[in-house]
Formats: structure tokens, sequence, C-alpha cells
């Protein structure tokens, strides 16, 4: 893939080590490949057997999803757990988290977690789970989970404090784990920024059309903080009285997703462009593989492939 994808650079900056710069575009793409390749933990069967056997709840998505996501956090309670997750609502949050570390220890939903992924990646990719081409995707996605600046990240933090596992393709996830929630913390850094609390953050993104509001609604927030969000974002000038983004608003969050960029580019200019573009290259097939498993969701709140 040409290294011509996207417009923007993001220059080395003061504390990145001067590896050089990065096309934003290219950041927003390592995202996109990235994703999928950790998503898969809260959908595959493996991991749900995993889960189930611990316990929990696997019925439904969220009684697992909450302690397989926050479990390298340690023993924490829901508030540490919402803010950490920052745009589902806190009641949802001590739903699913005050009973979770009496079904099982943070420890053993770790291990449990690496077991799934270890057996559904292997019923993923099958044979290729131990091809040459997935141990280079895993290196170098190793190298740019290790150069992933750690501060004020806590989920990034936590994970990268996690033992790296042995074999290659559980390597890929857990550095595609590292990445995610490294550019996952860097955006609500930019949200705080723009000055956009968790609900407004989802009303906000709905109202460009990143995913339904019925999807979005799928994070515990009532119809009144829904609707008392939309009319603060109504009085700023953000959001029409239709629902829909006004151009102030659609700037907005436009500015939010290329901080997020400048946010999550520090360890792809640690890894250079054309070692960033290898591992792009690298990484297609075993997308592209965890899209057609059809394990995840055709519509989730992250506005993958629409901002």
């Amino acid at each position: 893939m040409s290294a011509e994808v996207g417009g923007a650079r993001s220059s080395a900056g003061v504390g990145d080590g001067g590896a050089g710069e990065v096309e934003l575009g290219r950041v927003r793409q390592m995202w996109h490949l990235i994703e999928p390749l950790h998503a898969v933990l809260y959908y595959a069967p493996e991991v749900s057997e995993e889960a189930a056997a611990l316990g929990f709840d696997v019925g439904e998505r969220w009684p697992s999803y909450f302690p397989l996501r926050a479990a390298p956090l340690g023993a924490v309670g829901s508030g540490r757990v919402a803010s950490a997750f920052y745009s589902f609502s806190p009641r949802m949050v001590a739903e699913h988290m005050d009973p979770a570390w009496g079904i099982a220890s943070p420890e053993a939903v770790v291990e449990a977690r690496g077991r799934g992924i270890d057996r559904a990646y292997r019923a993923i990719f099958g044979d290729r789970v131990d091809s040459p081409e997935l141990a280079e995707a895993a290196a170098l996605a190793r190298r740019a989970a290790e150069a992933a600046d750690l501060a004020g990240r806590p989920l990034a933090a936590a994970n990268s404090g996690l033992p790296w596992p042995e074999s290659p393709h559980r390597q890929l996830w857990h550095a595609a784990t590292i990445l995610r929630e490294h550019r996952g913390d860097g955006h609500l850094a930019a949200l705080l920024v723009a000055g956009l609390d968790p609900v407004e953050s989802l009303v906000s993104f709905a109202a460009i059309g990143a995913a339904s509001v019925e999807r979005f609604e799928s994070r515990g927030w009532s119809a009144r903080e829904w609707s008392d969000a939309g009319e603060r974002l109504v009085a700023r000038g953000l959001l029409g009285g239709d629902g829909i983004a006004t151009d102030a608003g659609r700037a907005l969050r436009s500015s939010v997703e290329r901080h997020t960029d400048e946010l999550a580019a520090a360890p792809w200019r640690a890894l250079r462009p054309a070692v960033t573009g290898r591992l792009a290259d690298l990484l297609g097939e075993f997308w592209v593989a965890v899209l057609e498993s059809g394990l995840l969701p055709s519509e989730t709140t992250l506005g993958i492939g629409k901002v």
C-alpha cells in the first residue's frame, strides 16, 4: 500500500524520541486494522465458554464484557471502571462490575481471556496461526505496542503491564489490545478537551451518523439523560432541533478525531513509515479473516469506516 494514506502529518515532538513524522491517515488506518483483531474477544464463542466456566452470565454481552476488559486494572470498583470506560452509564457499569470480582478474580479473568483468544484465533485463522506472516506481524505489532506512551493512559498501561504471551498469535492479540486501548485512552482525552461529557460524546457522535441512536442507547443512559445532553448540545450550537449535527458540531467531532489520531501516533512514529506499511500489509489477511468470521456486529459505536 502506498504511503500516501492521508494528507495531514503528525510531527515528532518533545518526549517522542524524535523518530520522525507519520501520516495521520496511516494512524487512522492502523486503528481500523487493529480494532477488529482486539474486539473479537467480546464476541468469540471460545471466550464466552471460558467466561461461563468462571461463572459469568454469557446469555448477553455485558456481564462478561466489563470484567474481560477491566481485569488488567486489578480488583477496582465500578467507579474507576466507569471513569476509564467513560461513555457507559455508571449505573450500567455498577450493575455488572459490582458482582464481578466475587465471581472470579481479575487474575483468573486475564488467564481465561488468554485461553479464549488462543482458541478463537486458532479457529478463525486455521493453519495461518503458525504462518511466518503472522509471526512477523506479531513481532512488528509488539514493537509498536512497546513504544506506546503510557502516561495518563490507564487501560493501555494496565494491559502493557501484563506479561507477554509466548505464542505469536497471542502476542498479536496482546499488542492489538495495548494499541487500541492506547488510542481509546487518548480519545477520551480529546473528548474532554472538546468539552463533551460521557453522554454528550455519544449524542454528538450519533448526530454525525457514526451509528444509530439505538446502538448508542445500549450504553445505559436513560431517555432523559440522552435528551438533556441533546439540549446542552443545541445550546452550544452543535446540534439542531432535529438531532442532526450542525456544521459546528461536525467540525468539533472532526477535531476530536484528528486530535485522537495525533495522540495515537507515537507507536507508529517509533515504528517508522516503511515498517508501519509492512505491518499494514501483513495484517490485511488476518483483518479479513476476522471480518469474514461473522463474529463482529455490522454496526458498532466506534464509527469505523464513518470517521
